[in-house]
């Protein structure tokens, strides 16, 4: 039975704090994968995959142009480089930035939505500017769901707060709760979605 297994969270200012909270609750044997764009300076290195294995039991790499998706991995765009999603295979481009930013979410979402309709579980975070809501609508539109940080528990409200005030969002949780949130998401099975959702939408 299918389910959901496809989880892409888009973050910036203050979201380091907030993934390490998620990456505490997401546990070794997660069906799922686990993809991250976090906005970085062009010419910054970045931690952040460190990071995210040291705060819990997943692997995190940087993605790597090309690369086979694996299930149970956290795989973040490295600075500088587009996350684009394909069916089974992860691209890395350097196309424009968006919303002034390379990597930017929206790309990464809409990717996400148009290889994996229902399977994707798409997650905003705190943050400035509306980065992120373009690419949650597709993922509505494709039939996923759509996962927001509750405005007033992150550090940079307007990310989320705009998603809320354009994509009817599923869910709007508090840092805490959404790590265990998105275990509960995952084992969902899809056949459980109404047919009004579930009719005419991608596999």
């Amino acid at each position: 039975m299918s389910h959901r297994d496809m989880v892409v969270i888009g973050a910036s200012a203050g979201g380091i704090e907030a993934l390490q909270q998620i990456a505490r609750a997401l546990p070794r044997a997660l069906p799922a994968t686990v993809f991250v764009t976090v906005h970085f300076p062009e010419q910054a290195s970045s931690a952040l995959p460190r990071i995210l294995a040291r705060a819990g039991a997943l692997a995190a790499t940087h993605a790597v142009d090309g690369e086979i998706i694996e299930r149970a991995r956290i795989y973040v765009a490295p600075p500088d480089f587009h996350l684009v999603l394909a069916p089974e295979v992860i691209h890395l481009g350097r196309g424009p930035t968006e919303h002034r930013n390379r990597p930017a979410i929206d790309p990464m979402f809409r990717s996400a939505a148009l290889a994996f309709g229902r399977r994707v579980i798409g997650v905003v975070l705190t943050g400035t500017l509306d980065d992120g809501t373009s690419g949650l609508a597709a993922i509505k539109r494709c039939g996923g769901l759509a996962v927001v940080q509750d405005p007033a528990d992150a550090e940079f409200s307007s990310m989320p707060q705009s998603a809320i005030d354009h994509v009817a969002v599923d869910r709007i949780v508090p840092i805490q709760l959404l790590g265990p949130t998105l275990v509960n998401l995952v084992a969902e099975p899809l056949s459980e979605l109404p047919a009004s959702i579930a009719r005419g939408l991608p596999n």
